[in-house]
This record gives structure tokens, sequence and C-alpha cells, in this order.
């Protein structure tokens, strides 16, 4: 069972994704409200059956006082779709500075890119300009709802009216 549930806040918002087993406890327990569950597939007991969440609702706001994406390597991968910026290889991945650290470049989200090696070799400590190769899409930082959305797998078409359409991150 290796479905995912989305956990809204009270307020209606996002708030993370979760397993079956631990919303289906949460609504069990009555610290959540069933907001959409599967039209397909059922929770069974030996004699009883339950429907199998999609998206449920916290009855106690919950704040969070940081709710963004963390800089990580392996979400700077996931924001480029794990596809180097410059050729669109899958292979042989790193994470290149677009303006080099040596020029004042930040190590932030707006500045660092996927590129595999070949590439950042060749770009070296030039600017993409200068190295004559254009990035595919322009680096930027996820927001907390773009990243549950577009980065955490497939998503319910429940989900959608919550978190919005799915974008594609990566152009050819």
């Amino acid at each position: 069972m290796g479905r995912k549930v989305l956990v809204l806040n009270q307020d209606y918002s996002a708030l993370t994704i979760c397993s079956v087993p631990k919303a289906f406890l949460l609504v069990f327990l009555r610290k959540a409200d069933l907001v959409a569950e599967s039209a397909t597939e059922q929770l069974r007991s030996v004699s009883q059956s339950f429907p199998m969440p999609s998206v449920i609702r916290l009855h106690r706001y919950v704040y969070l006082p940081y709710k963004g994406v963390m800089l990580s390597r392996q979400n700077v991968f996931r924001r480029d779709s794990g596809h180097c910026q410059y050729c669109g290889r899958t292979e042989d991945l790193t994470l290149d500075h677009v303006t080099p650290k040596s020029r004042g470049g930040k190590t932030s989200w707006d500045n660092l890119t996927t590129a595999c090696r070949k590439c950042n070799s060749r770009k070296g400590d030039l600017t993409p300009e200068e190295a004559k190769m254009p990035l595919k899409v322009k680096p930027y930082k996820p927001s907390f709802v773009m990243f549950l959305r577009d980065f955490s797998g497939s998503i319910e078409e429940s989900w959608i009216q919550f978190l919005g359409k799915k974008e594609k991150a990566y152009v050819e």
C-alpha cells in the first residue's frame, strides 16, 4: 500500500503528504475529517470496509513557523526534473552555480542549477552567457505547495483543487 494522502490544515491549506495507514488512523481517532476518498479502493478489516482516504483535513490548526522548501542537492535535482539544464542529459549530474562563487555567486535556489559533469566542466568559471550555454529553465525557488504538487511523485485527481494544476519544470 504505497499510496499517499494529502493532509490539509484546518483552513484547507496544504500541509503535508502522509501514508494511507497514518491518514486512516487520524480519521478513525477523530483528529481529522475525510475530505476525499478513493473511488476504486477500500480498506478492509475482517468484518468491515472503510473508505480509503485520498484527502483529509485536520480538526485543529497546525501552525508552521517555516513553511518552505529546504535547499538541498536532492531538492534542486527534483526541481530540475533530473535533467542537465544546459544539454538535457540525465546521467552524471552535479550542481552548478549559475553565477560562479568566485564572482560573488551565492548558494541559493536562484543561483543553483542541475548540470552534467561535462557541461559543468565546459562552463567552468564563466556565466552561461559568456560560455554560450543558455539555460533551459532559469533557476527559481519553489513554493511549498508547488513542491508538494510537482515534486512528490504522482498526485491524485482529488488533490488538484487544493494544490492547483501541475506544471512541467523541464522544457526541451
